[in-house]
């Protein structure tokens, strides 16, 4: 009977855990990444929230000058390969609690009215699920690149980022 009790609460408690990180997904993305990383959400929370130090964990941004107060309404403008581009952007969304922030692209981004979301997801035994989804109304033809290359370069940055972070928060 007692077996039966344990192996009723672990279902439950997996039940919930796999709920929450499926719900985590942003249905209406255009873009979605999810990693899976053995590193607890607070570890991943305590790096993701900083938002100030994104050329620490992206190779394309070299320095990030950030204004205003740490949360909703604070800005920062991500500048790349040696000042060639940048990228301006402002925090629309944040919520400790929840382990999630949203940020407006104001420039730089060949797409209009995009919105990335970072959401971390706890999945218990020192485990995480961090998703980045974008949205965006539409892509902004260009001659540097398709939207199918858009695509596909934020989601290799999106993978290539949350591996930086986690190995940064698992220090």
């Amino acid at each position: 009977m007692k077996t039966k009790s344990i192996n009723l609460v672990i279902m439950t408690l997996f039940l919930v855990l796999f709920t929450n990180a499926l719900s985590a997904q942003d249905s209406d993305s255009k873009i979605s990444v999810s990693k899976v990383v053995s590193v607890s959400a607070d570890k991943m929370w305590k790096v993701l929230r900083q938002m100030d130090n994104v050329d620490k964990f992206s190779p394309q941004i070299d320095k990030v000058v950030w204004t205003g107060e740490h949360g909703v309404g604070g800005e920062r403008v991500c500048y790349g390969n040696e000042n060639r581009f940048y990228v301006k952007e402002k925090i629309v969304k944040f919520d400790d609690v929840k382990r999630t922030y949203s940020y407006a692209v104001v420039e730089g981004a060949p797409a209009k009215d995009m919105v990335n979301t970072f959401k971390v997801v706890d999945l218990g035994d020192n485990k995480s699920k961090v998703v980045w989804s974008t949205s965006y109304t539409s892509f902004i033809q260009n001659p540097r690149f398709t939207e199918e290359q858009f695509r596909g370069a934020t989601e290799y940055g999106f993978n290539d980022f949350i591996g930086q972070v986690a190995m940064t928060a698992n220090k």
